[in-house]
């Protein structure tokens, strides 16, 4: 966030932003769009309207504004109202971008362009939905991550030579600036402070709402599975949103950046993991004769809570 915690909160104590009210409507998530890849730009184009329906994507549309606008023109066409939560690579300044905006600022461009298709981010007031599985407050959040998704035994200091150790280390380091910020660990107490104040106003001003909490970075280090790059973890989020589930009393909470689509419950809680991915990752899904569609995660009204003491995780390779 950039705008004042505090202004933050006299918005939405001035109004809730109501959705157009349509109780047979639903909710759906997808995330890591990557529209610099060409055939994610074309699976796009098959996106299927939704006219009753509202949309949330979890950030890493892409690196640029023309990728926000591609997603977020396709979406809003689609859908009823769009919902975005930044990823790192709308946060990148590309090579090609020297001498543009950094950190915060490349944050701020995006979000001005969100706005330009009336698309609600983590700096408007939380919208109410009124449909089935409601009443919710959605709620999209920018957290960034603190190297804190490590084991005990790796220091702070140590956490990305660790990484290294086997030949893991995130783009961000090269790609993701922190200004004004010292360093991202910085930006991200920054933002996990001023979340935590909003999150908080809504639930006091909402009592008889559940949230949707949606953002790109999981809240929880139990729900990042990484088989292929587990030292990756470090770049996943922070140990300070762990218990945000239940202290701000969500109903789902929908992240991506894995790239590992699942779907989980922790405290009555679902977690859903809601990527596209790379072309790569969801070539086999296209090649059976799925598409875009198929990865659209129903979070409104969603499946009850398991009544199982220990739901299993359902891993989603197919959407």
């Amino acid at each position: 966030m950039y705008s004042d915690p505090l202004m933050a909160q006299a918005e939405a104590a001035d109004s809730d932003a109501a959705l157009p009210s349509n109780p047979c409507g639903r909710l759906y998530a997808i995330s890591d769009l990557h529209l610099s890849y060409k055939s994610n730009r074309e699976a796009l184009e098959e996106l299927a309207p939704h006219p009753n329906d509202c949309l949330i994507i979890c950030g890493d549309i892409g690196e640029t504004s023309e990728h926000l606008r591609l997603a977020f023109s396709t979406a809003t066409a689609c859908f009823e109202k769009v919902f975005w939560a930044p990823g790192n690579h709308e946060l990148y300044t590309m090579p090609s971008q020297q001498g543009g905006a950094r950190g915060e600022g490349k944050y701020k461009e995006c979000v001005e362009v969100a706005r330009e298709y009336g698309v609600l981010t983590p700096e408007d007031p939380y919208a109410r939905w009124h449909g089935e599985g409601g009443p919710c407050l959605i709620a999209p959040i920018f957290t960034l991550y603190d190297y804190s998704f490590r084991p005990d035994d790796v220091t702070l200091e140590d956490a990305v030579k660790w990484a290294k150790e086997e030949g893991v280390e995130a783009t961000d380091e090269v790609l993701l600036h922190p200004d004004p910020y010292t360093s991202r660990i910085e930006w991200c107490e920054a933002l996990v402070a001023q979340t935590e104040t909003k999150l908080a106003d809504a639930v006091a001003r909402n009592p008889d709402a559940k949230l949707i909490i949606a953002g790109h970075w999981p809240l929880r280090q139990d729900v990042v599975k990484l088989m292929l790059v587990p030292r990756f973890s470090i770049w996943c989020g922070t140990k300070q949103t762990d218990d945000w589930h239940t202290r701000f009393n969500a109903k789902v909470v929908v992240s991506g950046h894995l790239h590992v689509r699942r779907t989980d419950w922790r405290d009555e809680t679902r977690f859903e993991e809601c990527s596209l991915g790379y072309p790569k990752q969801w070539k086999e899904c296209k090649d059976s004769g799925m598409d875009i569609n198929d990865f659209l995660r129903e979070i409104l009204p969603g499946p009850a809570v398991p009544t199982d003491d220990k739901p299993a995780t359902i891993w989603r390779r197919y959407g």
